[in-house]
C-alpha cells in the first residue's frame, strides 16, 4: 500500500505557457514502472480526491496525480473560456513531457475519464489503457444539470465542521453510508482553508462559465465516434449503481461496441460518482493493471 502524503511535489508550466501547474509525484516501489498511472481527477475535485484509491490499491509502479488549472494548487485561469477539456489535455501532455513519460495507463474520474478518451485517441501508443470512473461516450443531460446547480460561486463555510456538512448536503444522495467523520474526511480532499480560517471548495468558481454552454465545454462532441476509435485499447469502465451521470444503457452500449477488451464493474450504493475505495471498485482496477501492465 501507498501513503496518500507520500508524493514528490512537481510545479510545471500549463501547454499555452501562462499558469503554473501542480501534480503530485509518487515514485515507483520497483516491479512495473511502465506505463506510470496517470491519474485525473473530476470537474470540481484535484488530484487529493484519489487518496482513498492509492491508499487501498497495492500498486508498485509509479503515479501521476495532477491538480488541473483552477484546481488545488494550481494557478486559477483569469480567461474561464480555458476551462474546457481539450484545454486540460494538452496540460497533461505538458507535464508528461516535462516528466519524461512517454506512456501512461490512464484513470480518470468524469471530467478526467473525458480527457483520458481524448488521450487516448490523440496518441494512442501513449495511453496504453484506460480505467474510466463513472463516465462514458454518452453523459446524462440530467446529471449535467444537476451538477449546473451546485457548480460556481459559494460563500465561504464557517470551518472545517461547516464544510463537511455541507459537503454531505450537495453528495449524500451519491454516497450511501458515509459518517460526519467520513464527511470530514471528504471536505478536507475537496476545500482548503482561508487565512481567516474559514474553508471554501479548492477550485475556481470561473469553472461553472463551461458548463453554463451544454454541449460546449462541459463534454466534448462526439464522443461515440471517438469510443469507436478506442476499440483495440483496454478499457474498464466503473459505474455508480446509482448513476446519473453514466447509465446502465450506455456502459451495455459500450460493450457491443468495443466487445474484444472491455470490461465493467458495477459499484452498489454510489451515483456519481464512486469514491474508488469501495471493495469492488479497488479489486476491479487492481485485476485491471495486473492485465494490462505487464
Amino acid at each position: 500500500m501507498t501513503n496518500p502524503n507520500s508524493y514528490r511535489e512537481v510545479d510545471y508550466t500549463s501547454a499555452d505557457g501562462r499558469l503554473r501547474l501542480f501534480a503530485r509525484d509518487y515514485p515507483a516501489k520497483g516491479g512495473c514502472e511502465r506505463p506510470a498511472l496517470l491519474m485525473m481527477h473530476g470537474l470540481t475535485r484535484n488530484s487529493a480526491d484519489f487518496e482513498p484509491l492509492i491508499a487501498q490499491l497495492d500498486w508498485i509502479g509509479r503515479m501521476i496525480v495532477p491538480d488541473q488549472r483552477g484546481r488545488g494548487r494550481s494557478q486559477y485561469d483569469r480567461d474561464p473560456a480555458n476551462y474546457r477539456p481539450d484545454i486540460y489535455v494538452e496540460d497533461m501532455w505538458a507535464l508528461l513531457d516535462h516528466l519524461g513519460i512517454d506512456s501512461v495507463l490512464c484513470i480518470g474520474t468524469s471530467m478526467g475519464g473525458l480527457m483520458s478518451m481524448m488521450m487516448g485517441t490523440q496518441r494512442p501508443r501513449a495511453v496504453t489503457a484506460i480505467a474510466l470512473n463513472d463516465i462514458g461516450p454518452h453523459v446524462s443531460e440530467e446529471g449535467l444539470d444537476r451538477i449546473r446547480s451546485y457548480v460556481g460561486a459559494s460563500d465561504p463555510m464557517d470551518g472545517w465542521d461547516a464544510a463537511a456538512r455541507r459537503c454531505a448536503q450537495i453528495n449524500r444522495d451519491a454516497l450511501d453510508g458515509l459518517d460526519h467523520s467520513d464527511w470530514a474526511a471528504f471536505a478536507r480532499r475537496t476545500c482548503e482553508e482561508l487565512p481567516d480560517g474559514s474553508v471554501r471548495f479548492a477550485y475556481d468558481s470561473g469553472i461553472a462559465a463551461g458548463m453554463a454552454v451544454e454541449g460546449t465545454n462541459a463534454v466534448p462532441p462526439d464522443l461515440w465516434q471517438m469510443w469507436d476509435a478506442l476499440k483495440n485499447k483496454p478499457i474498464l469502465a466503473i459505474r455508480g449503481a446509482k448513476s446519473d451521470i453514466l447509465t446502465a444503457q450506455t456502459v451495455a452500449k459500450m460493450g457491443q461496441r468495443h466487445p474484444q477488451k472491455f470490461s465493467s464493474v458495477e459499484v452498489a450504493g454510489r451515483g456519481h460518482a464512486p469514491l474508488l475505495d469501495e471493495p469492488e471498485a479497488v479489486s476491479a482496477i487492481a485485476r485491471f493493471l495486473d492485465e494490462n501492465c505487464k
